[in-house]
């Protein structure tokens, strides 16, 4: 499989006091694609964004990078870069939780754009509802 045939899937986040549900995220969105890039937040950024992390971001960047459900981390300067990246890195899916809701449909210009649910996995029937998004995405 080149590059090309990948199905690339990003998403974006500062990834702060790294946990469970953030494992749980990335392993959700890494179905959905053979490909994740995650864009983190600098701490710059996340200055602007009024947010100050308490994990600086290179160790946020060292955490992402040994998640095995991420291929790539590339630093998020500014909201504007989103629609660069996606072009820049060929991405198939761009994918936030559901609380971005309708925050970047503007980008569906430029690849598929999808908001999932915010739920923690208590049952396999969020583990079901993961599978059909990620076939509904694959059969694209």
């Amino acid at each position: 499989m080149n590059a090309f045939d990948e199905k690339r899937v990003i998403t974006y986040g500062t990834f702060d006091q790294f946990h469970s549900g953030h494992v749980a995220l990335l392993r959700r969105l890494a179905a959905m694609g053979d490909k994740l890039i995650v864009g983190l937040s600098t701490d710059a950024f996340c200055r602007e964004k009024g947010t100050s992390p308490q994990v600086p971001f290179e160790e946020r960047r060292d955490m992402l990078e040994a998640c095995r459900y991420v291929d790539r981390v590339i630093p998020e300067h500014d909201v504007h870069q989103k629609h660069t990246d996606i072009v820049n890195y060929n991405v198939a899916l761009f994918a936030m939780e559901d609380h971005w809701a309708g925050a970047f449909d503007d980008l569906s210009n430029v690849t598929q754009v999808l908001y999932i649910p915010n739920t923690p996995r208590a049952s396999l029937g969020i583990e079901d509802q993961d599978l059909t998004l990620a076939q509904s995405f694959t059969a694209a």
